[in-house]
């Protein structure tokens, strides 16, 4: 006799199972998620796809256009605004506290991401670069040492890690990464901010550009 699986378990399968399908861009802005059809999909009931389509929607990735009908959400020009303001906020001051507090380990950690980064580059192997990159930028904020910073910023790190996807210049965002990590392993609490800050706006202009094809100034920029 096999045991079945617990509703919030099978939940969390459908909703990261989407999540990643939209992050990743196999499923794109304007795509309906059918209730029906993805229950087929998983093998699983209607209700565990509602609550995972319904969990979406909290975390940005999903919108209704009608009260019946959810699609991924296409995100404006304000909706990214937003997004880069708030992590030009806490990333710089992260970085800073991530200089003055980071451990031996904690350096040899992002490190060894940056090896990886590097070799993913190399290959052109967007998936992984996606991964490697957000997973570099969620232990720089660990570093911080602060676990509201933390808290603040997991309900949008999965927006903008769909943001960072579409954004492929592999080799300056390598480059950038590197000169942080100097800069925090240096101890250099008021570099790593500069060097941050310096980041988070480059990015936010490729973001523009590669989302709406045009550049506009950095959040907070006239």
């Amino acid at each position: 006799m096999t045991t079945a699986e617990p509703l919030g378990a099978v939940r969390e399968r459908v909703l990261g199972a989407l999540r990643g399908d939209i992050v990743a861009g196999r499923l794109r802005p304007g795509d309906r998620l059918v209730e029906r059809e993805l229950a087929e999909r998983f093998g699983v009931s209607r209700v565990p796809v509602r609550e995972a389509v319904r969990a979406l929607v909290a975390e940005g990735f999903v919108t209704f256009d009608t009260p019946r009908r959810a699609v991924v959400r296409t995100l404006t020009r304000a909706d990214v605004a937003e997004l880069f303001e708030l992590r030009e906020a806490l990333e710089v001051y992260a970085a800073g506290l991530a200089a003055e507090r980071a451990t031996g380990d904690d350096l040899a950690r992002l490190a060894l991401l940056l090896d990886r980064a590097a070799g993913a580059t190399r290959a052109d192997d967007a998936e992984t670069l996606t991964d490697v990159n957000s997973r570099f930028h969620d232990d720089l904020l660990a570093l911080a040492g602060n676990g509201l910073l933390v808290t603040v910023m997991q309900p949008v790190a999965g927006r903008l890690r769909w943001l960072t996807r579409r954004n492929e210049e592999w080799p300056q965002q390598l480059a950038e990464h590197r000169e942080l990590y100097a800069a925090v392993a240096a101890g250099d609490a008021e570099r790593a901010r500069a060097v941050a800050l310096a980041h988070v706006r480059t990015n936010y202009r490729s973001t523009v550009r590669h989302l709406f094809g045009d550049a506009e100034p950095a959040p907070g920029k006239a």
